[in-house]
């Protein structure tokens, strides 16, 4: 069997991963790195833990990265810190995850001549405006505007400069705004939604109308393996399911969902350097590969995602007790 890596296979977006690869793609051999910080929990692979290896790491650990590098085909890099408020009160663990974790990682695969996937975001091209029909694209110049999307973008800029200096077999990937099960509850959507399980209010930034393209994970997962599969190396892909919604609507859409009164939200002091609005124009990946979201809508997304917290209380509480105190300390 092909032995695929994947980096940070215990956070959210790469646990899912995991789930999708063992589910759709058995001809894989997964092998997980993953540091466990509190973001990444060994619990979000319990339903796949018989079919995968784990291995507990750190991808800025050489030695590690390199020997299992070396026994891969292909590695999925997902490993990275990637929450912008935490970037903003402390953003070395930022430059030393996403930026020195990255550079192990491409001098692991140029030893090894070992495929590389490369996961991003689009906060790395900064904001759009909000009365504009405007999109990124592929070529967009990069703008970011915090720690955490700086270090997305500087890992970014060093895989497309080892690629182009060393040859290394890369692609990549800028998500939009991904949500679904196992997603930490310091993140928007599933803060929300435990507030309100818990009989709590949902709690929105400033006026609540900064505008994000929201992607169901499974969705960005299918794009990743069509990537793996008949991407272009050295080439970017965009991944966005194209419904865009202010924060003011998703929090009344999960109040709706979960059977709330709308406005049974409070509003709490806006993110200093708050992105107005991304979105992004994936007519590249959906022309070249014909990648189509199934979640084009996110109100039937949210559903599901509102169910799987609501049945898995288990998993998320005590993540929950943590990241409110830390919004307490922040004010927000």
């Amino acid at each position: 069997m092909p032995t695929m890596l994947v980096t940070g296979g215990a956070g959210f977006i790469g646990a899912n991963f995991t789930h999708y690869t063992v589910r759709h793609h058995p001809r894989w051999r997964v092998v997980v790195l993953d540091a466990l910080t509190y973001a990444g929990d060994r619990a979000s692979l319990g339903p796949v833990a018989g079919d995968i290896t784990f291995v507990r790491g750190d991808i800025c650990d050489a030695d590690l990265v390199d020997r299992l590098t070396a026994e891969a085909d292909v590695v999925v890099h997902f490993a990275a810190e990637s929450h912008v408020d935490n970037s903003l009160h402390d953003p070395e663990p930022f430059l030393r995850t996403n930026v020195v974790g990255t550079f192990r990682l491409l001098e692991a695969v140029r030893r090894h001549g070992t495929r590389l996937h490369h996961v991003s975001t689009d906060e790395v091209f900064g904001d759009l405006p909000l009365d504009s029909a405007q999109r990124f694209t592929e070529a967009t110049a990069y703008d970011p505007s915090s720690p955490y999307s700086a270090t997305k973008a500087a890992s970014d800029m060093l895989v497309r400069a080892w690629a182009r200096s060393y040859g290394i077999r890369a692609t990549l990937s800028n998500c939009a705004n991904n949500y679904g099960p196992y997603q930490h509850v310091e993140k928007f959507i599933p803060r929300q939604i435990t507030n309100v399980l818990r009989g709590e209010r949902p709690r929105l930034y400033g006026a609540g109308v900064n505008v994000r393209e929201w992607t169901h994970v499974d969705d960005h997962n299918a794009a990743v393996h069509l990537i793996l599969e008949a991407g272009r190396i050295g080439e970017t892909y965009l991944i966005g399911s194209g419904d865009e919604r202010s924060n003011r609507e998703i929090v009344e859409l999960i109040l709706d969902t979960m059977g709330r009164p709308v406005d049974a939200y409070d509003h709490v002091p806006d993110r200093p350097g708050h992105d107005l609005r991304y979105a992004n124009d994936t007519s590249k990946i959906r022309t070249e590969l014909g990648w189509r979201p199934v979640y084009d809508d996110i109100a039937a997304g949210l559903s599901a995602t509102a169910g799987w917290y609501r049945a898995n209380e288990w998993w998320w509480t005590a993540h929950k007790e943590r990241a409110e105190r830390r919004y307490q300390e922040l004010g927000r």
